[in-house]
């Protein structure tokens, strides 16, 4: 029997073309706020085994040259907490080491155990993530939370985890990064209990009803919707509703960090772009943004005022000033 061909796109098709209305990558940067760039490598070398990237770093210089990206949110959520975090933070931390390493990218990073692992949350995971904590490149805690989809940890230590978390994260002033699927009236009660109506709070890759999004915005006036590829998605409502809702109420600039979930979530409307691509590109990552900005514009621009217009460029600044605004990046 014949071999099987691979559907994987030649790697080349990850070298993506600027996006087609974008004026100017310098002026409308992007910033990540929410990328697994340890398994994005991963999965890159796992498709592409004789890949030209043989480390993370090539990677980023790789994928990224030349297409705006400025910053990216790190996340590791894990238990037990990957050893690789500190070799990463380290090597970002003087600026000559970043333009050699990392092209130039301001490398940030988040960390938490991500509900998905509770279950393996203990006094050992919690003393490396409070060591990581005062890394200078750390920003954030995260992500955690709870999801009620998979309930891959029991829902009642689920709980207790992010609690416990979430006051590690309040007593040190940590902006958090949101992690609950199918879980709003518990997540409401512990966020709610739990944080100061000021702390900044980022709900990532956000799916959930937009009622409860705005019950959260309205109750945290610091707290950040996160979009990511999954908007595109035509199994998705949910998303594009709160981005209609925003529309609606004139909420302007938008209360939205843009993300990618890189591995996952590729954004759908990329293809637009991509003529001559057969099949699905195996992962995302973080010079993609561009494409879910575009989509955020198209379903504002259905809901908006009169008079009132989003492009790609307004939302990516948008992201980009909210990226600020939330993590400091």
């Amino acid at each position: 029997m014949g071999k099987k061909k691979s559907s994987v796109p030649p790697e080349e098709h990850l070298l993506l073309p600027p996006h087609p209305a974008r004026s100017d990558a310098q002026a409308t940067p992007i910033v990540d706020t929410h990328t697994h760039l340890l398994s994005t490598f991963s999965f890159y070398r796992s498709k592409y085994k004789q890949g030209k990237c043989e480390t993370v770093y090539d990677f980023v210089r790789e994928m990224y040259k030349d297409r705006g990206v400025e910053a990216i949110v790190d996340v590791y959520c894990e238990a037990p907490v990957q050893a690789q975090w500190r070799e990463l933070a380290d090597s970002a931390l003087s600026e000559e080491d970043r333009k050699r390493r990392w092209g130039g990218l301001e490398y940030w990073f988040v960390m938490g155990v991500h509900p998905h692992e509770a279950k393996e949350y203990n006094d050992d995971v919690e003393r490396e993530i409070l060591e990581a904590m005062a890394h200078p490149r750390c920003v954030g805690w995260g992500e955690i939370g709870l999801d009620y989809h998979y309930d891959n940890s029991p829902r009642e230590r689920q709980q207790e985890v992010f609690i416990r978390q979430l006051q590690h994260a309040v007593r040190l002033g940590k902006p958090l990064t949101i992690h609950t699927r199918e879980a709003e009236e518990d997540s409401e009660r512990i966020l709610k209990q739990y944080v100061p109506k000021d702390h900044r709070i980022h709900i990532h890759c956000y799916t959930d009803s937009p009622e409860w999004a705005s019950r959260m915005l309205d109750h945290f006036p610091n707290l950040y919707i996160g979009i990511t590829g999954v908007i595109t998605y035509a199994t998705n409502l949910n998303t594009s509703a709160v981005i209609r809702q925003m529309a609606v109420t004139s909420q302007s600039p938008f209360r939205i960090l843009l993300e990618t979930d890189a591995p996952f979530m590729t954004p759908s409307n990329i293809y637009n772009s991509l003529k001559d691509v057969k099949g699905r590109l195996p992962l995302s990552h973080s010079a993609m943004i561009p494409w879910t900005a575009e989509f955020v514009a198209d379903v504002a621009n259905e809901a908006a005022a009169q008079g009132a217009r989003w492009d790609v460029d307004q939302i990516m600044r948008t992201g980009r000033e909210n990226a600020r605004k939330m993590y400091g990046v």
